[in-house]
């Protein structure tokens, strides 16, 4: 029995984490639920999964999420804020954790679980692309394993031998990550001038929460899979290659030295990930209908148009610069993101922030998690100076 803690819980990755979860109850239970601020919906999970702990970030809502279990007939312990969230991705009452929280308040948890020898199912891309050597190091030292559950790395996981091997060793060529291209594939930047929130948050493939959606439709997504891929498998910059499939079929693939490519490929659903990496190395039912390829019709390729979406490219060059330049990029993006959103910036102005940002941080070495903080803080705040003068 598996006992899975989910950081994220009221999200889209949560849920699908939940559903496969509740498929399987002699397997697995969910022994510990977090959520950010969405107190009503962690108690309706609360009453269906029944936790040992339940944990709200915002420590505001503690009370009232007590209350709230209380009145609902719901025994278990419950914590707030951040610390908390940290605390239950390392204690005793989980084996498993499934890191999803959103950007970058979920580093702290996710560098916990990897110390204290956990599984770590990882969907939280921010925590390593902003730390991804120390999060390796944290792995070293905890003793645990790391499944990425992104549907790109948990591709390659699966085409790769023994699932993170070093891949000169494995006669590996390059890594091939997948785009579905968002909502805007094949538009030029004339058509992206007056886009808005609600355009861009209509992916056409996943269901996904906002900030992730426009990080899709500005490809910043796949670049920060980019990095992530670096690290997760040892890659290179100029070994992984991206590749626009609109299909969303061919999950990502992996080319060998003698010309053969593996390529993992399922309908676009999120469990799928989940249930191997929680089942890992078994197979289990996913709840996800069979792949029909006679039905499929035409699988596409294309290259990204990095002109028109320079998030990507910004993303390369950050990694290239190396240091904590993916970190200042992460940053940068997610204050551009949130003042789009906001409709206080416009939809190509985001790169233009994030390329302004990464111009007046150069990089520096990543020392430990304080020096990282305070230079994603510097990030932010850079950020938020480049809007106003620009924007505003």
């Amino acid at each position: 029995m598996r006992r899975v803690a989910v950081l994220g819980a009221t999200g889209s990755i949560g849920a699908s984490t939940l559903d496969v979860i509740a498929r399987h109850p002699a397997r697995f239970t969910a022994s510990v639920l977090a959520a950010h601020s969405k107190v009503d919906e962690l108690v309706a999970l609360c009453v269906r999964f029944r936790p040992r702990l339940a944990v709200i970030a915002d420590a505001a809502l503690e009370n009232e999420l007590a209350r709230k279990l209380r009145h609902a007939g719901v025994d278990c312990a419950v914590a707030g804020g951040p610390d908390a969230v940290t605390a239950a991705a390392s204690g005793e009452l989980c084996d498993t954790v499934v890191a999803a929280i959103v950007g970058a308040a979920g580093l702290e948890s996710t560098l916990a679980a990897a110390r204290a020898g956990k599984r770590l199912l990882l969907a939280n891309k921010e925590s390593i692309v902003m730390a991804g050597p120390l999060l390796l190091a944290a792995l070293r030292e905890g003793g645990g394993d790391l499944v990425p559950i992104d549907s790109e790395h948990n591709a390659i996981f699966q085409c790769l031998p023994g699932g993170r091997p070093a891949l000169a060793a494995a006669g590996v060529r390059r890594i091939i990550l997948t785009a579905s291209g968002g909502p805007f594939r094949g538009r030029t930047r004339a058509d992206l001038a007056a886009i808005t929130p609600a355009q861009a948050v209509a992916h056409p493939r996943w269901s996904m929460g906002p900030k992730i959606s426009v990080d899709s439709a500005t490809l910043m997504n796949k670049g920060l899979e980019v990095i992530e891929a670096h690290y997760l498998f040892n890659a290179a910059p100029d070994d992984i290659q991206v590749l626009v499939h609109p299909q969303s079929l061919v999950h990502s693939l992996v080319e060998y030295l003698d010309g053969s490519v593996l390529a993992q490929l399922g309908n676009p659903d999120m469990r799928t990930a989940l249930a191997h990496a929680l089942a890992y190395p078994e197979r289990i039912e996913a709840g996800v209908p069979p792949l029909d390829l006679a039905t499929a019709g035409k699988l596409e390729f294309e290259d990204p148009d990095t002109e028109t979406f320079r998030c990507l490219a910004l993303a390369f060059a950050a990694l290239r610069a190396g240091g904590d330049a993916t970190a200042i990029l992460n940053a940068a993006n997610e204050v551009a993101v949130a003042a789009f959103l906001g409709g206080t910036l416009h939809f190509l102005g985001i790169a233009d922030i994030v390329e302004t940002v990464l111009a007046e941080l150069p990089p520096e070495p990543v020392v430990d998690i304080p020096t990282l903080v305070a230079r994603d803080g510097a990030a932010r705040a850079a950020a938020r100076r480049v809007l106003s003068r620009a924007y505003c």
